[in-house]
């Protein structure tokens, strides 16, 4: 009987959660809401919406592959962040972005260094490869930069960066990152994850296009899933120097985003209003939840992104099927822990009665 290699059967799965029909089926609820995966509340632009229900540009072509170069969302992009459409690459999300990466600069028995909690992926991705995660823990809830390049090794080969980090929300400043850049050896491939870059409101965030500028081996990595509201469509991108691109794109499947991402993408990144909006329902859930937060003495890490880590007082289990039960559904990510996506005003409050009711039962 065939068997996967040691490195891959000892992967840990990423686990997603259930589908909301699925959910409310098996606990017997209904209007279930769903604050787990830190997508947009309001949904995608509206361009990005009349691209899609566009026939004569996207849906009657798609007996067609699509564009393996991404020649025009590329070219969008490059206009948007002054840089050439060479040193772009397309992903299916973000994530697949990191396996590309993972794939193309490392070898069995390498090394990257990344932070612990920080996206689970990393370490999947590095594992695959028959890698060895170097995990180093948050300080303070944020990644602790000078002790993950005292982690660095003459195997070390890549070190991943999620900034704002996800799950606790926090960020690496500019001057932090500066630091970094100028003490890590060349040869190591720093990936900058920047997910959530366009929900930062501290001017102190860290400044990662520098870096690609001066020509560091640098990997920045964004994606259209959050604040563009396009998760559903799996489109991200990546900017490094055309060298390291060209190898990537060595490796990356040559049809891996499909035609309505690629023209949704391209119309999203020109609708402002939907960006701002955005980012000012954000701001305004993250000001209420804080101040509900603490009126129940909950603790919480202040955000840079659009979800909260909360550590709360009790197994987060059982407050996590609490309020599950209500029709709120949250992520547990540790034995205490919890993060919350922002959503709608509606959701927030929900949210917090649901809280309060659960606190009040236990």
């Amino acid at each position: 009987m065939i068997k996967a290699p040691e490195h891959i059967r000892t992967i840990k799965p990423y686990v997603p959660g259930k589908p909301i029909e699925e959910l409310e089926r098996e606990l017997g609820i209904k209007n279930s809401i769903k604050l787990a995966s830190n997508e947009n509340p309001i949904g995608p632009s509206p361009l990005a919406l009349k691209a899609i229900k566009n026939r004569s540009n996207c849906l009657n072509s798609l007996n067609r592959y699509p564009d393996g170069s991404g020649y025009y969302l590329k070219n969008a992009l490059a206009e948007k962040l002054s840089v050439k459409p060479e040193e772009i690459i397309l992903g299916n999300g973000s994530n697949e972005l990191i396996d590309i990466a993972a794939r193309t600069f490392m070898s069995p028995g390498d090394e990257a260094v990344m932070a612990y909690p920080s996206f689970v992926v990393y370490s999947m991705a590095v594992q695959a490869m028959g890698g060895r995660a170097i995990q180093v823990p948050l300080k303070d809830y944020k990644h602790d930069l000078n002790a993950m390049l005292d982690a660095v090794t003459p195997r070390t080969k890549m070190l991943f960066i999620a900034n704002p980090n996800n799950p606790t929300g926090t960020m690496n400043t500019r001057t932090e990152l500066d630091r970094l850049m100028s003490r890590v050896k060349d040869g190591i491939l720093v990936v900058i994850d920047e997910a959530y870059y366009e929900y930062v409101t501290d001017p102190e965030y860290a400044d990662s296009f520098k870096h690609f500028r001066n020509g560091k081996d640098i990997l920045i990595l964004r994606t259209f899933s959050k604040i563009y509201g396009l998760a559903g469509l799996r489109i991200g991108y990546g900017i490094a120097r055309q060298d390291i691109i060209t190898e990537m794109n060595k490796i990356r499947a040559p049809f891996n985003t499909n035609t309505i991402a690629q023209k949704a993408a391209i119309e999203a990144l020109k609708d402002k209003t939907h960006v701002r909006l955005s980012q000012r329902i954000n701001n305004n859930g993250k000001e209420y939840l804080y101040k509900e937060l603490s009126s129940l003495g909950i603790k919480y890490v202040p955000t840079e992104a659009n979800f909260i880590y909360m550590i709360m007082d009790k197994d987060s289990k059982t407050v996590y099927d609490a309020l599950l039960k209500q029709g709120v559904i949250v992520r547990p990510m540790g034995p205490k822990e919890l993060r919350v996506t922002i959503g709608l005003p509606e959701e927030n409050k929900r949210f917090i009665g649901a809280l309060k009711k659960s606190r009040v039962e236990s």
